[in-house]
């Protein structure tokens, strides 16, 4: 009987030790998966979120960066629509972004479509080869195509003397410019883009294109109905993050046209709006409109690319 009551007041004693392990480890349970996405969080609040959110704060003051703050609310803003420089480099930036981007994408669609169903040897040669241009240098790459698009000596202009056409400097007018910075931003992330677009075709099932086979859809229309719908994830994917790239282009320009420096061009021929953010933050140290330039062009990424993700939206409703 004794020893009936000594087992039951131990166990007694050990339940409240049991009840707070048992908290303990449900309290764990719940804190670890915050703990794992902390650092994360943590990295982007200090160098992503507070950055920006500091950017709106400056581009509200005339600030001088060893001298005094002088609050002027949208002063700058209104400085900033007023001037030319802002105009041309909004115009040059949209104009690289749109002559490199459009057919950037729609070249990386058709080489993953053809990779996809040619039957070629050492296909996975071919394939990594396309990760050729996406790791070479941005300074070897700018230099390579400057001698390719060089006025007396390029590779372009012997083409075009060949057919009877006099030769272009290419740095001398906007068009010019877009035409050899859209060239670069082409070569360089076409063979990412076309893996992109290589895997999510791998990723769809043969029998669905075999049964549009035995129904006697086309090869085009087995690529319009099925390929670009199966692949719209992924397409608005890379049309989003292209758009964001683009938008932002700021080393092909600089490097283009060294002699210039952040001007690209006496002209401005092919200064983009980081190149004119730049100039203004850190090469004329104005940094308070320099930070009203990268507010407007923050405003303006967000909207094309929600523009972007809309027209992808409803296109898939329609369908």
């Amino acid at each position: 009987m004794s020893s009936a009551t000594a087992t039951l007041s131990r166990m007694k004693r050990k339940a409240p030790v049991q009840k707070t392990i048992r908290i303990r480890n449900s309290v764990a349970e719940r804190i670890a998966p915050y703990a794992y996405i902390a650092p994360f969080f943590i990295i982007f609040l200090i160098f992503g979120l507070f950055p920006l959110l500091f950017t709106f704060y400056v581009s509200l003051f005339d600030w001088n960066p060893i001298g005094e703050q002088t609050f002027i609310g949208f002063g700058n803003f209104e400085r900033l629509f007023d001037d030319g420089r802002f105009w041309n480099a909004l115009l040059n930036t949209f104009g690289i972004f749109l002559i490199s981007t459009i057919p950037q994408l729609l070249l990386a669609l058709f080489l993953a479509h053809l990779l996809n169903h040619a039957r070629l040897r050492w296909a996975n040669f071919f394939r990594m080869a396309l990760l050729v241009p996406y790791i070479t240098s941005v300074a070897a790459t700018a230099i390579v195509f400057a001698q390719i698009f060089d006025k007396n000596f390029g590779f372009v202009n012997w083409v075009l003397g060949l057919v009877g056409l006099p030769s272009v400097n290419f740095l001398a007018t906007n068009y010019g410019s877009w035409i050899l910075i859209s060239a670069m931003v082409m070569w360089r992330w076409f063979g990412y883009n076309t893996l992109l677009y290589l895997a999510g075709l791998q990723s769809l099932p043969r029998e669905m294109f075999e049964a549009a086979s035995v129904d006697g859809a086309s090869s085009w229309q087995q690529f319009r109905h099925l390929t670009i719908p199966a692949l719209r994830p992924v397409i608005v994917f890379t049309v989003i993050m292209s758009t964001i790239g683009g938008l932002q282009i700021f080393t092909e320009p600089l490097l283009v046209s060294p002699e210039s420096g952040l001007t690209c061009g006496a002209g401005r021929q092919c200064q983009t709006l980081a190149l004119f953010l730049y100039e203004q933050g850190f090469g004329q140290f104005q940094f308070g409109y320099g930070s009203a330039i990268g507010v407007v062009l923050f405003v303006i990424v967000v909207l094309v690319s929600l523009l972007n993700f809309y027209l992808s939206t409803r296109t898939r409703k329609a369908n």
